[in-house]
Formats: C-alpha cells, sequence, structure tokens
C-alpha cells in the first residue's frame, strides 16, 4: 500500500548504536523495557519527515539526538509506493528511500529511488511527499502515549479494563459506526423531507410546461382544422389565418434572435469582472510595496537623526573644549598684562630721562595694547553669544528629535488600527474573509464548482463555524488555535486531493487541510481526562453547530487542555506553582503562552499584530471605536508637526545668527593677531632704545617671556581646537543639509 513504512534504519541516534527494523504490511506492535528505545523510534520518524527538535519534547536541537561520543547521527525510512496513490511511480519506483543525516553543525535530507539513486534533498520535496500522502507529522494519532498506556495497564477497575477491551476488539469502533450510520439515515430522511418540499415549486412549473404544451397541441389541432377549413372556406379568412400565423413567427424570430445578444452580455461581463479582479490584485501588491517603501524611509530618517545628533554632541563637546582654552588664555593675557605694566612702570621711571623717541615707542604701544584689549573682549563677547546660540540650537535639535520619533510611533499606530479597522470591514460584509481573506471566498467557490467530485462536501474554515460564550477569550482562543482556524476538514484522503486541486486553481498556498471522519459522533472526554482547576478551558469558551469541528479542535488542537486565565500573574500561577495534571498549556486574555514541560519553564509573549477583531461579536461598534483612536492619533500628529514646523523655523534662525556671529569674528581674530605682531615688533624697537639703561627689569622680562610663550602654546591649542570645531561645524551643516534635501524629497 503506498504511503506505508516497510524498514526503519537508526545509527547513532539517541540510544540507538545500529538498528534495523522490518515492518509488516499491517499492525506492527514494539515492545521493550523502559529506556530501551521504543519511544526513540518514533521520535526518528517525526526527525526524518521534518519535525523540530522542540516538538518532539525529547530536545532543544537536532545536534541533542546524537548518541554521545558520536559525530552525527542517521535516519533511514523506506516508504511503498506501490498502487493508485502512487507518488510519482515514474520517478521513484515502488519504493521511496528517506535519509535524514544530523551532525554538530548541519542536517541534511535526501530523496532516493528503491535503486538508491539520489532524487531530491530540497525540503519542499519532502513537503510534497508529507502533503500526497496525508502525514502528520507533529501529531502521530496511532501512537498511543507513554501516559495513556500506562494509564489504562494499571487500571484496577473492571470497568475501565472493559472499555480498553471494548477500544482493542474494535466493538466500540463498530458501535459508533453504526450510530452513525442511523443518524446519517435519519440525516438522510430529513434531507429527503426538505428536497420533497423544494422540489414542490418546480412540480408547479412542470405542470404549468406541461399544460403548455396541451396547449401547444391544441394550437396544432387548431392549425389542422385551418387546413381543413381552407378546403372549405373562402379565400378571405385563408388570407387572416396566414396573417396572423407570419406576426407569431417574425416575433418568434426576434426572441431568437436576442439569444446570441443577451449571451455576448453575460460573456463581457465575466471578462470585465476577471480584469477587475486582477486590478484588484495588482492594487493590493502596489499598497503592500508602498507600504515597505514608507518603512525603510522611515528608517533612513531616523538614521540621519541619530546621526545629526552624534555630531551636535561632538560639536557642544568641542565648543566646551574651546571655551577651557579661551578661559586659560584670558587668564594667561591677564597675567601678561600685569607683568606688562610692571615693566611699564619700571621703564616710566627711565623713560623721564630718555630721549622723545623713547617716548613715542611706548605710547605706540599702549595704544596697541589698548586696540589688542578692545578686539581680545569683542571676540569674548561673540563667543559667548555664539555659545548661548549653540545651546540653545541643541536644544531645539532634541526637541526636534522627540517629536520626530513620537510622530513616527503614532504613524505606526496608526497603521495598525487601519489594519484592524479592515480586517473587521471585511468581516463585517462577510464572516468567512476574517478566516483567510479573499482568497477563502474564491476556493470556496471552487469548492462549489467542483462539489460533484468530493464524497463529502469539506468543512470550513474551521473557525467560521465556531462561536464564542464571552469576546473576553476572542484574543486568547485565537492565540490558542493559531492558523488551525484557516483550515479545512475533508473525510477521505480523494477528497484531500480534490480540494488541494481546487486550492491551487485559486493561488491558495499552503493551505492546512486535516482528514477525519465525519461520521464519528461528539467526543465524550471523562472528567479525570480534564485539568483539575476552576479556570476555563478553550473547549468551554467556543461552541459549534457541527460536532466534527469540536472533534478536531480536540484531536488536533487539545482545546480540553488549553486552559485560559484572566491575567499574567495567575497565568504563572496555574501553569508552573500547582503542577495541575492534564495542562497542556496556559494562556491569557492578553495572548501570552505559558507551559513547562518536565523541569523547563517557558513563557511566549502575544503576536504582534492580533487578529482578535475577527471574533467580535459587534465589529460596527469595534470599528467606530478604531476610527476614533485613528482620528486622536492624526489630530496629535498634526499638532506634533506644526510644532516641529516652528522648531524648524527657529532652527533655521539660529543657524542664521551663528553664522552671522562666526563672520564678525573672524575679522576680529585675524585683526588681534596683527595687533600682537605690531606689539612685539614695537616692544623690540623699545628694548633696542633702552638696552643702554642701567634698570634691572631682566626678572621681569624673564618672566615676562616665559608667558609669552606658554601663551603662544595655549593659542596653538586653541587654534588646532578652532579648526576641529569649523570642522565639526562644517560637518553639521552638511548633514543638515542633506536632512533638509531628504525631507523635501
Amino acid at each position: 500500500m503506498a504511503g506505508t513504512i516497510s524498514r526503519i534504519r537508526l545509527e547513532n541516534f539517541m540510544c540507538h548504536s545500529s538498528l534495523h527494523i522490518e515492518l509488516g504490511d499491517h499492525v506492527n506492535f514494539i515492545t521493550g523495557q523502559n529506556g530501551s528505545g521504543k519511544s526513540a523510534i518514533l521520535t526518528a520518524l517525526c526527525i526524518a519527515f521534518g519535525c523540530r527538535a522542540k516538538s518532539t519534547q525529547r530536545a532543544a536541537t537536532l545536534k541533542d539526538f546524537i548518541k554521545t561520543g558520536c559525530s552525527y547521527a542517521a535516519i533511514v525510512v523506506d516508504i511503498n509506493n506501490q498502487g493508485e496513490d502512487a507518488f510519482k511511480p515514474e520517478v521513484y519506483g515502488n519504493l521511496i528511500i528517506l535519509e535524514r543525516r544530523i551532525t554538530d553543525s548541519s542536517s541534511s535530507t535526501i530523496l532516493k529511488d528503491q535503486h538508491g539513486r539520489k532524487v531530491a534533498h530540497r525540503k519542499d520535496d519532502l513537503t510534497e511527499i508529507i502533503e500526497h500522502f496525508n502525514i502528520d507529522v507533529e501529531n502521530p494519532c496511532v501512537i498511543m502515549s507513554q501516559d495513556k498506556s500506562r494509564e489504562f495497564l494499571h487500571s484496577g477497575n473492571d470497568k475501565d479494563k472493559f472499555k480498553f477491551f471494548f477500544k482493542a476488539t474494535l466493538l466500540q469502533q463498530v458501535n459508533e459506526l453504526l450510530e452513525t450510520i442511523k443518524d446519517q439515515l435519519n440525516n438522510a430522511d430529513s434531507i429527503v423531507e426538505e428536497l420533497e418540499k423544494s422540489i414542490k415549486p418546480v412540480m408547479r412549473e412542470l405542470d404549468e410546461l406541461r399544460q403548455k404544451i396541451k396547449n401547444m397541441e391544441h394550437i396544432e389541432e387548431i392549425s389542422h382544422d385551418i387546413d381543413n377549413l381552407k378546403k372549405k372556406l373562402a379565400w378571405s379568412w385563408v388570407y387572416d389565418v396566414d396573417k396572423q400565423i407570419g406576426e407569431q413567427t417574425v416575433k418568434l424570430q426576434k426572441l431568437k434572435e436576442r439569444i446570441p445578444a443577451c449571451q455576448e452580455r453575460i460573456d463581457r461581463n465575466t471578462v470585465l469582472l476577471d480584469e477587475l479582479k486582477k486590478e484588484l490584485i495588482e492594487k493590493e501588491e502596489n499598497v503592500r510595496s508602498l507600504a515597505k517603501k514608507t518603512r525603510e524611509v522611515h528608517m533612513m530618517r531616523k538614521n540621519m537623526d541619530d546621526s545629526i545628533t552624534e555630531v551636535v554632541k561632538q560639536k557642544v563637546e568641542l565648543e566646551a573644549e574651546h571655551d577651557r582654552h579661551t578661559d586659560m588664555l584670558g587668564k594667561m593675557n591677564k597675567r601678561l598684562r600685569q607683568l606688562q605694566a610692571q615693566l611699564r612702570d619700571f621703564q616710566l621711571q627711565h623713560m623721564q630721562h630718555t630721549q622723545v623717541e623713547a617716548s613715542q615707542i611706548e605710547e605706540d604701544i599702549q595704544n596697541i595694547q589698548s586696540e589688542i584689549d578692545y578686539a581680545h573682549s569683542n571676540i569674548t563677547r561673540l563667543k559667548e553669544d555664539e555659545k548661548e546660540f549653540s545651546e540653545e540650537l541643541s536644544g531645539i535639535l532634541k526637541s526636534i528629535s522627540e517629536i520626530t520619533k513620537e510622530i513616527t510611533e503614532n504613524d505606526k499606530k496608526i497603521q495598525d488600527l487601519k489594519y484592524e479597522t479592515d480586517d473587521l470591514l471585511q468581516r463585517q460584509s462577510n464572516k468567512v474573509t476574517a478566516f483567510g481573506g479573499q482568497r477563502v471566498l474564491n476556493l470556496l467557490e471552487s469548492i462549489e464548482r467542483n462539489n460533484r467530485r468530493f464524497k463529502s462536501p469539506p468543512i470550513g474554515p474551521i473557525g467560521a463555524h465556531l462561536q464564542l460564550a464571552s469576546d473576553f477569550w476572542s484574543f486568547a482562543v485565537d492565540c490558542a488555535f493559531g492558523n488551525l482556524l484557516d483550515a479545512f476538514i475533508v473525510s477521505c484522503h480523494k477528497d484531500l486531493q480534490t480540494l488541494r486541486e481546487c486550492a491551487k486553481q485559486v493561488n491558495y498556498n499552503h493551505l492546512r487541510i486535516i482528514v477525519y471522519d465525519f461520521t464519528r459522533p461528539r467526543l465524550n472526554i471523562p472528567d479525570d481526562s480534564l485539568p483539575a482547576t476552576k479556570h476555563p478551558t478553550v473547549l468551554s469558551v467556543i461552541q459549534s453547530e457541527n460536532h466534527t469541528v469540536l472533534n478536531v479542535l480536540v484531536d488536533q488542537g487539545s482545546a480540553e487542555r488549553q486552559v485560559l486565565v484572566q491575567d499574567y500573574e495567575v497565568g504563572k500561577s496555574v501553569a508552573f506553582d500547582h503542577r495541575i495534571r492534564n495542562i497542556k498549556d496556559v494562556y491569557t486574555s492578553d495572548g501570552y503562552r505559558m507551559f513547562s514541560r518536565g523541569s523547563v519553564q517557558t513563557i511566549l509573549p502575544p503576536n504582534k499584530r492580533p487578529r482578535a477583531g475577527r471574533w467580535c461579536s459587534s465589529p460596527g461598534e469595534r470599528i467606530a471605536e478604531l476610527k476614533n483612536e485613528v482620528a486622536d492619533f492624526q489630530r496629535i500628529n498634526s499638532e506634533k508637526r506644526g510644532q516641529k514646523r516652528k522648531l524648524d523655523h527657529d532652527r533655521c534662525n539660529l543657524e542664521q545668527k551663528i553664522t552671522s556671529l562666526k563672520r564678525k569674528r573672524e575679522p576680529e581674530e585675524r585683526r588681534l593677531a596683527n595687533k600682537r605682531l605690531q606689539l612685539d615688533d614695537a616692544k623690540k624697537a623699545s628694548a633696542e632704545n633702552n638696552s643702554h639703561t642701567a634698570v634691572d627689569t631682566s626678572e621681569l622680562e624673564e618672566e615676562l617671556k616665559h608667558v609669552k610663550n606658554d601663551i603662544q602654546q595655549k593659542e596653538l591649542l586653541l587654534q588646532k581646537a578652532n579648526v576641529r570645531l569649523t570642522a565639526i561645524l562644517r560637518e553639521v551643516d552638511d548633514r543638515k543639509a542633506a536632512y533638509k534635501t531628504f525631507m523635501e524629497h
């Protein structure tokens, strides 16, 4: 039989060094003591078919399955590929060999044919085989868990043992099948009654058609009588009858001529509808592309804002360093003036006895020194003004950055709210679209067109067949089931293949399809199998008129073992503190998932983009609330943009003022440097003139020389700081210009 496993080979996998198992065509039993590796065989099958390591609950990563002391592990599974359900027999032959190899750093999957030749190695090829044979990797429902087996085997109650016997001998399945057949017969009787009721209008129409046919026959009889009367009556009567027949023939011909025109209109409207659908798909793709580009632009703008902020920070640090050097230079200039004053006092005492030329030189020195002091005070004042404006500009840039960040966050919230509003609007028009969008409507139309090909009509999407007892748990239930709510249910493998063809026709890729027995009655879950807690389970808050939907949610989604709690702290207490039996997962009302596997405790956050709106019982009210929130955020953004424009205007004014101060300061600094050179020349001339004096000013002159050297060093450092400050200011201007250009475009 195609899809059955005939052989399993394990090498260095978990506790098995080398294991070969040949499986029969029917039921196979694997027995052994605890720890002998029975469960490892099942785990190896799951890993071979692509299951993740965490899903097996036996290891965190694939390399953990490698036996201790070994460098690799290998799994080889032989799959029968014979019969009418065979998968690509012209490629693989009668046997498909699946080989999975795991090392410390990687893992690989290889598909081989019956002769061992490599055919494929991509994951998509393995997925295609799994979907063809309808293999549910993460839920091998034919395997009884160790806990359930232990519960049956250690039960001392005769009633429980009889239940186990009842199930093991398939008597329960036969009983359930008989009850299902009885229910189907009752359903068939009700369907027949409904069909009889629905056929009555058709019968009435049929009677009317028969009456019309009879009338037509009567007309033929009249025509025959007319032929007979033609021989008996006058030619005038024959002319009138011929005229009436001609008029009726013309009317009939006109009606026949209208048929192609009507059909042409139908075909033209059908083509127009297809073109509109294609245009809608293109528009949706353009919207997604524009949204992606918008996010990229926002990211670029954020990076530019961060870059400008960093450069401004460097500028502020350089200005502070520049101010420190300026202060130090001012103190040294003050000391220089004091020394010069002392020197002048000595020189004045001596100059009273010198010539007029010496007096003139001293006067020139004093004038130059006064001009130097005046220029220095002007430069200091300009630098203080420039520093004040720079600090104010830094504050404005910081405010602009904060407002821009807040606007970006609000825009993101607006986009999320609009996304949720669109989902609600779509659900308001059709509830089914909440579980797959427009493509699920296209799929349902395709199913309707191919209805005769199905043994039983598919059920789906599952979420459309559910109702919640309370909207409070909508988000938690959505997180608990996830994509299972978008799945479809079929009754056999043939219907699964047909449904996949329908999905392929409408481009509904990766549709999840579950094969389940529609005749199976509603599952009766014993109380001792339910979580012993006062909190509700997912199964207790959902309702459905179709018991097959509830059965699938129990078998595939463990709805009876998923507990719902109101908040985060209560969830932690239920999931981790009390160790309650039969609990698989705990979900909070805001979407947090909590569970423990052995000694490992795990808490997973909710989805970033919730879809709780598709469970909303009153979408109109929720849409109005979301629109009000969007309007509030848009109003806030409008106010923030107004503030940002005002700050941008203030920033431009400050930058112009700073530039103006720099233009005034630079000529003053050049003038100060020239005056200092003139002062040095004048002092040299005075020294030459007074070289013959007997006044001992060597100590003052030595100290004065030392102070001048220090001043020159400080001025050199100050010039370097000015160069660095000029470079960083130029970089600030360049980046602001780039930012302005970016914002304009």
